[in-house]
């Protein structure tokens, strides 16, 4: 199984590898390292990690918080296949997918950004959700002017973007694992950029409404 790791190290020579030495006792196969951010001599990172089946998740925490300076933000599954481009994919299927431009991209981001699910919405109703969204979910009642990360009730961590000019708004939710980075944020906040700007965009979008 494929698990993400968020945590924070020393920033200093050596700090990496000691963390790789400790997956490595654990079991645990490092498949790609992220850095998020950096300063005042800290680090903070996404671990992507292969694990045998039935490997734990609190012995991996453990491991790790032995480390000097080490601490764990967060452990969670992900389906991001590592060292791959998957933005690129998702977009030229985009492309090509016409009315289902929209559908297309929401049953896409949950894997983009190791989340739950992902969902469009106005006027306070979902319009659409990708599988294993929640039935009972209850959408914000205001729409950020920009996108946004919050956690909510019960620990659900949600970003929440608007979509201009549309009619609609935009939820991706992870209920395991840490908040969303401003990293991840910002990373959603382009490749919206990019998708509203393609010309089925729109038709796309009137397609949904019309159901």
């Amino acid at each position: 199984m494929l698990l993400r790791v968020r945590l924070t190290l020393p920033d200093r020579p050596g700090a990496l590898a000691q963390v790789t030495k400790a997956l490595g006792a654990a079991g645990a196969d490092i498949t790609q390292v992220t850095v998020l951010e950096r300063g005042d001599g800290r680090a903070v990172d996404d671990i992507t990690v292969y694990c045998p089946d039935g490997t734990s998740r609190q012995e991996l925490v453990k491991s790790l918080e032995s480390l000097e300076g080490v601490a764990v933000d967060g452990v969670w599954p992900t389906r991001e296949a590592p060292g791959t481009y998957p933005e690129l994919e998702i977009l030229k299927y985009i492309t090509a997918a016409g009315d289902r431009a929209l559908t297309t991209l929401i049953d896409s981001l949950p894997v983009l950004f190791s989340a739950d699910w992902a969902a469009t919405a106005a006027e306070g109703r979902i319009v659409y959700a990708s599988w294993r969204a929640p039935e009972d979910f209850t959408v914000p009642a205001e729409t950020p002017a920009r996108p946004t990360a919050l956690t909510v009730e019960g620990g659900l961590h949600l970003i929440h973007a608007p979509l201009p000019p549309l009619a609609l708004s935009l939820i991706l939710g992870r209920s395991e694992g840490p908040a969303f980075h401003r990293i991840e944020v910002h990373r959603l906040t382009r490749i919206l950029e990019i998708f509203l700007s393609l010309p089925a965009t729109e038709r796309s979008v009137a397609r949904q409404l019309r159901k």
